[in-house]
């Protein structure tokens, strides 16, 4: 082929990258992003998911070459979905948001993790992976409006966790490309894996996009060949979006994790600004669940129709954690009744508790057109409280603390990281692992795993931290 193709140029540009493109400045941002994800993951350990993955890999057992955090070992792609599905399990981790929707940068991390690893790569190898692997997915996101299309951002992921994972492993430009091309063709993910009833996939999909990336990668390091023309063939890519790629895969710089934001909440990120009124209101008028006679949640209509009761599907009868941070009405009748939203307000018992399922049949969810031509640029929300007593509290909020215009500090991701991970590592463990994250230059992948491996996967320490207020 005279002309490379779309996967050929994204292969060049993942090949060519390199440690100097990486700037001091969006080092510090990835090892903020890193600890994030690592503290997500930490918190997820004791999901019933996580207990299937295992049985799984000792029925499909194979030589263990990788690490799972919180302990024991297995293959590189069955480490990917692992470590994967454990980043994205509390629904805390990182997102990008573009005009045509968002993606979850940081479900790149257990494939790259694994990859990483598996080729006995450093620290600042893995990061640099890690930023290929950030600056593909973004890039993609960033011009075409997946989810409205009809599809799943695991999409864009299989392009560039396979990308990743063919770096670290040593692949060439070509073989890059042919691992993008495999992994991707066969991984056209649907957006209805978000509709009403929430299931457990949701969270899973992109492990599995990872799991069959880091495959992919290898057999493209054996001399397997994929569709080249997975873009601009006939009913490739290109069609299916209905609109060309017009991406500069020339532009070296790897820097979108600056454009990365974070959450205090569990709950998807249009949640977040949502849950920071509600809790103020609460917190500034001294509010009770017993007080509150109806609540009104104003937003944008993405965020209506995804958590809102909107085009997914009514949000009036959550009962299992999936359906639960994908709801605002359930989220907001939490934060009323707890004073937080963390990985506790998504067990199913807290869920289905009396309590919570009454109160959140008094909130309502309404698009409001206003905010919505703001979005993505905004996210604006308006909470009104109606009190027994006939007062009401109203509270326009725009944006939170881990937003673009107030990004989380790397203090407070260490006080996130303490919250998440309090119950499965001891105060000395835990500062291991946040010291070699904020050193990661100077380690080995493999020093990080061995502490990782240390990590209680049952909570058996006390938790003491409130969550970060």
């Amino acid at each position: 082929m005279s002309t490379l193709t779309t996967a050929q140029r994204i292969g060049r540009f993942a090949h060519e990258a390199h440690l100097s493109d990486l700037t001091p400045q969006a080092r510090q941002v990835f090892k903020r992003n890193i600890l994030d994800s690592l503290g997500c993951a930490i918190a997820a350990l004791p999901g019933p998911p996580f207990k299937a993955l295992r049985e799984q890999f000792d029925e499909y057992r194979s030589g263990g070459t990788c690490t799972l955090i919180g302990g024991g070992t297995t293959s590189p792609d069955q480490a990917a979905l692992y470590n994967s599905g454990l980043v994205r399990y509390v629904d805390l981790l990182d997102s990008y948001m573009s005009p045509g929707g968002l993606c979850h940068p940081s479900d790149n991390f257990g494939a790259i993790l694994a990859a990483a690893e598996h080729a006995s790569a450093s620290g600042e190898d893995f990061m640099l992976a890690l930023a290929v692997a950030y600056e593909i997915g973004c890039r993609i996101t960033a011009i075409v409006p997946v989810m409205a299309k009809g599809f799943n951002h695991a999409i864009q992921l299989a392009i560039s966790s396979a990308a990743g994972a063919g770096k670290l492993f040593g692949l060439n430009a070509d073989q890059i490309a042919h691992a993008i091309a495999i992994a991707t063709v066969d991984n056209i993910s649907l957006s209805c894996v978000h509709s009403e009833p929430v299931s457990q996939w949701k969270g899973f999909s992109p492990g599995i996009t990872g799991m069959r990336a880091v495959y992919s990668a290898s057999l493209a390091k054996r001399g397997l060949t994929g569709p080249l023309r997975l873009f601009e063939g006939p009913n490739g890519l290109v069609r299916m979006f209905g609109q060309p790629l017009d991406i500069d895969w020339d532009d070296k710089r790897l820097d979108v994790v600056h454009q990365t934001i974070m959450k205090k909440y569990c709950s998807l990120i249009h949640g977040q600004p949502v849950l920071e009124a509600t809790l103020e209101l609460k917190r500034k008028h001294g509010l009770t669940s017993d007080d509150v006679e109806e609540v009104v949640c104003d937003i944008f209509q993405t965020g209506y129709d995804i958590a809102g009761g909107g085009g997914f599907g009514a949000k009036d009868d959550p009962q299992t954690k999936e359906q639960a941070d994908y709801n605002l009405k359930y989220l907001i009748a939490a934060a009323l009744l707890d004073d937080q939203v963390g990985p506790a307000q998504l067990e199913p018992a807290r869920i289905q508790a009396a309590d919570a399922q009454a109160l959140l049949k008094k909130v309502t969810v309404r698009p409001e057109a206003e905010f919505s031509a703001q979005y993505p640029h905004a996210l604006n929300t308006r909470i009104t409280i109606k009190c027994r007593n006939g007062r009401v509290y109203s509270k326009e909020h725009v944006g939170f603390e881990g937003g673009l215009d107030n990004p989380l500090t790397w203090e407070r991701t260490v006080d996130k990281f303490n919250w998440l991970s309090e119950q499965y590592a001891d105060e000395a463990l835990r500062g291991r692992i946040i010291d070699l994250v904020s050193t990661l230059e100077a380690h080995s992948v493999a020093e990080l795993m061995q502490l990782l491996a240390k990590v209680s996967p049952e909570a058996g320490f006390r938790a003491k931290h409130p969550g970060i207020q």
